[in-house]
C-alpha cells in the first residue's frame, strides 16, 4: 500500500494534517498496458486493489473487465478498445468488484509509454477512493477548510480543477494532491501552484480532456524543478 504521510510544508499543509489527522493512507499503483498485445502489467497494489494476492493472477482485459462494475463494464470497455484503435491513453473514474465481493470506487491516471518516439501504450497509476473519511472526519473538514482557504489558495485552486475533470470529492481531491506530494518528494503547495500555471497549456474541452490532464498532473513536478534549477 502506498501511504500518504505527512509533507514537511508548514505554510501549505500543517493545519490541513492537523484537521485530516496527520495524514491519510491513499491506496495507489502502477499499471501498464501495451496497445499491440493488450498486455497489462499491474503492481501488488493494484492486484489487491482487484482481492488478488501477490503474483496470484496475470492481468488480462478480459479479467479486467469482469471485476468492473456491471453498470461501468460496458463503457470502460469502450475506453480500452478506443484507446487502442487510437493509439492513446486513457483514463477512467469507475467501480471495481474484488474478489470478496467489496466495491472500490478507482481512478486511473494515465500517460503515454513512448518507445524510440513511438507511443506503445499506456502507463500510469489506479487510485483507491474507497478509503475515504469517516462521516464525522468529514464533517470536521467541511468546517476547518474553509478557514485554510486564504494561505493556500493554490491548493484550494488544484482541488477544484481535480474535482472537476474526475467528479470527486473535495476531500478525495486533496488525497490525490497529497499523494503526487509525497510521490515527488515536491512541496504541496508548490505542486499545485504549478498544475494552475499549467492549465493554460490545455486545449479547450474536448473529449479527452481528462487523458489531457492526467499527464499535466503526473509530469507537473518535474517542470517545477526545471523552473527551481
Amino acid at each position: 500500500m502506498t501511504e500518504i504521510k505527512e509533507v514537511d510544508d508548514a505554510d501549505a499543509t500543517e493545519a490541513a494534517d492537523q484537521v485530516l489527522g496527520g495524514g491519510l493512507a491513499l491506496t495507489a499503483g502502477r499499471f501498464g498496458f501495451r496497445f499491440a498485445d493488450q498486455r497489462w502489467e499491474w503492481s501488488d497494489e493494484v492486484a489487491a486493489m482487484h482481492g488478488y494476492g501477490v503474483g496470484e493472477a496475470v492481468p488480462t482485459t478480459e479479467m479486467l473487465l469482469s471485476h468492473k462494475h456491471p453498470d461501468d463494464r460496458e463503457w470502460v470497455a469502450s475506453v480500452i478498445s478506443d484507446s487502442v484503435a487510437k493509439s492513446q491513453p486513457f483514463c477512467s473514474r469507475h467501480r471495481i468488484i474484488d474478489t470478496k465481493g467489496e466495491l472500490h470506487e478507482v481512478i486511473v491516471l494515465a500517460d503515454a509509454l513512448i518507445e524510440d518516439d513511438v507511443v506503445v501504450g499506456t502507463t500510469g497509476y489506479y487510485i483507491d477512493l474507497t478509503a475515504a473519511l469517516d462521516q464525522e472526519r468529514r464533517d470536521v473538514v467541511a468546517e476547518t477548510l474553509p478557514e485554510l482557504q486564504e494561505s493556500r489558495a493554490a491548493i484550494e485552486q488544484a482541488k477544484g480543477v481535480l474535482r472537476y475533470v474526475y467528479r470527486i470529492s473535495p476531500e478525495q481531491a486533496f488525497d490525490v494532491l497529497r499523494w503526487r506530494s509525497q510521490e515527488t518528494n515536491t512541496k504541496l503547495r508548490d505542486l499545485a501552484a504549478q498544475i494552475i500555471r499549467d492549465l493554460d497549456t490545455l486545449p479547450g474541452p474536448a473529449a479527452h480532456t481528462q487523458t489531457q490532464f492526467d499527464h499535466l498532473l503526473l509530469t507537473a513536478h518535474l517542470r517545477l524543478t526545471a523552473e527551481q534549477n
